[in-house]
């Protein structure tokens, strides 16, 4: 059965959120296209490869993924999510706590699968 592209989507999604979990670098390396741009609230912008190496090193180690307020909106071969997610984990050994509003534009490559072009997350302030 074909499900919509905003299915597919938001399953990517989960995957993605599992993976992260699991620090799965394969998993994630299916997830994010060789192209990626990832800005993050401090300003870092890390290419995938740099993404992997986080989770492979151990230096990122999430506990808690929590996705809230997601919204998807397609185009014509992308689709772009806004989701806020309560974070909680080690980054580079200092714990993480915080509320983030993550935006991710997806992108259906070659294969017909969908990866992780770009992202940016912005803190979500009380």
């Amino acid at each position: 059965m074909l499900t919509s592209i905003e299915d597919q989507i938001n399953l990517a999604e989960e995957r993605l959120r599992l993976a992260m979990l699991a620090s799965d670098v394969a998993e994630l390396d299916e997830l994010i296209s060789d192209n990626l741009i990832f800005t993050t609230h401090l300003g870092q912008v890390f290419s995938k490869q740099e993404d992997l190496e986080l989770h492979g090193s151990g230096e990122v180690d999430f506990q808690k993924i929590e996705p809230s307020e997601q919204v998807v909106s397609v185009g014509n071969g992308f689709a772009v999510v806004s989701v806020r997610i309560r974070i909680a984990g080690t980054y580079c050994g200092t714990p993480i706590d915080d509320d983030l509003r993550y935006t991710r534009v997806w992108h259906l490559e070659e294969n017909n699968a969908w990866r992780i072009f770009a992202g940016h997350i912005s803190s979500v302030q009380q």
